[in-house]
């Protein structure tokens, strides 16, 4: 299939245009603001399997796409704090562009990053098939900017029902290619162990269902290859993995040192979240998608793996 990356520079994307490079025969065309935003080793694996990389100017409806998979986004926390409301603009940008090209070729297929942030705040038990959104109507603040922008753009695309649209709502995601600086939970525990410093926590416990490349890979690849449809699915692992029985695993297999102390977290742009993971298998139901490793396995693994690229 010939495939329209849009936002190839973000993390996961460059995480799935690797993978496919590997593993599949797919064609793909990346589209990105800067050439220079991608690293040499995708840019090495763009060159070696013939792969565009050309600028949003480039994207016109004169090129032909089987497929488009839309990463634009935010992919670091911090930077969705600085973006504010601006990110509703950014996502409805390139959303509209895929859907342009959708309404001029019916025939091509569009997967959407979306989050499991468009739930809203309704993470105090995991999200299920029955679960609804839950946003403060009369009382919104910045942090819920990015989860309505997402539902936001789910809503548009549940209004094209003869547009072959699948949403996947990505909950927490990581790999090796996770750039240390970024503000996350794994990535503030990949700087402590590079420095051999105390990663400071805060009391509480969360749990999480982290996807690795592999698995969300397989995903992604079995949408592409099922028959088209208009739906929407919420990614998971074999099992979600609570805070501190992910930090006791890094403690034994890496010598991780940790400490309780007050409210030490990593930016939470999108508010609280105690359990954010999915038990809404419809990714199975619909498309095959067994994932093939737990969230703890994954994120051993791809720990290894960083810090054996930065030794």
């Amino acid at each position: 299939m010939r495939l329209a990356i849009l936002g190839a520079s973000s993390h996961i994307a460059k995480d799935l245009i690797a993978s496919l490079a590997e593993h599949t025969p797919h064609q793909c065309t990346l589209f990105v603001r800067a050439r220079g935003n991608l690293d040499t080793g995708l840019l090495e694996v763009a060159k070696r399997k013939g792969f565009a990389v050309l600028d949003y100017a480039k994207f016109d409806y004169i090129c032909q796409f089987d497929a488009i998979i839309n990463f634009v986004g935010v992919g670091d926390p911090a930077r969705a704090v600085q973006m504010g409301s601006s990110i509703f603009t950014v996502t409805e940008q390139y959303d509209n562009l895929a859907l342009g090209y959708l309404s001029s070729h019916p025939s091509c297929r569009y997967i959407y990053l979306s989050s499991g942030a468009a739930y809203g705040s309704n993470f105090a038990t995991p999200i299920t098939e029955a679960s609804t959104a839950v946003f403060p109507i009369n009382a919104l603040q910045p942090q819920h900017w990015y989860g309505a922008a997402k539902f936001q753009a789910e809503c548009r695309h549940r209004a094209l029902p003869e547009a072959a649209i699948v949403d996947v709502r990505v909950f927490s995601y990581f790999s090796h290619r996770q750039a240390p600086e970024a503000r996350f939970f794994l990535s503030d525990i990949l700087r402590a162990l590079q420095a051999g410093t105390v990663l400071e926590v805060a009391p509480d416990d969360m749990l999480r269902d982290y996807l690795t490349p592999d698995d969300f890979m397989q995903l992604i690849d079995r949408i592409l290859q099922a028959p088209a449809c208009n739906e929407v699915v919420d990614c998971y692992s074999l099992a979600p993995v609570g805070k501190f029985e992910l930090l006791t695993a890094l403690g034994e297999h890496f010598g991780l040192q940790f400490a309780v102390i007050g409210n030490q977290e990593p930016v939470n742009a999108t508010g609280p979240k105690a359990h954010y993971y999915s038990h809404n298998r419809k990714a199975e139901k619909l498309f095959g998608y067994v994932p093939g490793e737990s969230s703890l396995n994954g994120v051993l693994r791809e720990i290894k793996q960083a810090l054996h690229a930065r030794n």
